[in-house]
């Protein structure tokens, strides 16, 4: 299984629009995407980070050319609420808790 971390910041006076993007963009795009397991948002102040989990490491590279993903990326730079830098960090996972 992999990790995929996507960093950024955020205007904190448009959290609530992030959030929004978030839950009702970006989600849907992640759950269409083949391979995909799951998520967490997280973020602390204009911190924010994405982690995403996927079964394989040949799945997570076929997010960078999915249409949907670029679509989404688009339209999420256009909104004006993001701040440098971003960055994607893939990693595979070593062990867990979780159940698979």
């Amino acid at each position: 299984m992999i990790l995929r971390l996507w960093r950024t910041r955020i205007v904190l006076a448009r959290e609530s629009e992030y959030q929004r993007f978030a839950n009702e963009r970006s989600l849907p795009m992640f759950r269409s995407q083949s391979g995909f397991l799951g998520l967490y948002f997280s973020g602390s102040g204009e911190e924010r980070v994405v982690v995403t989990v996927w079964t394989s490491g040949s799945a997570a590279e076929a997010l960078e050319v999915s249409p949907t993903y670029l679509s989404t990326v688009a339209a999420i730079q256009e909104q004006g609420f993001l701040r440098p830098p971003q960055s994607v960090e893939v990693l595979e996972i070593q062990g867990t808790t979780f159940p698979t």
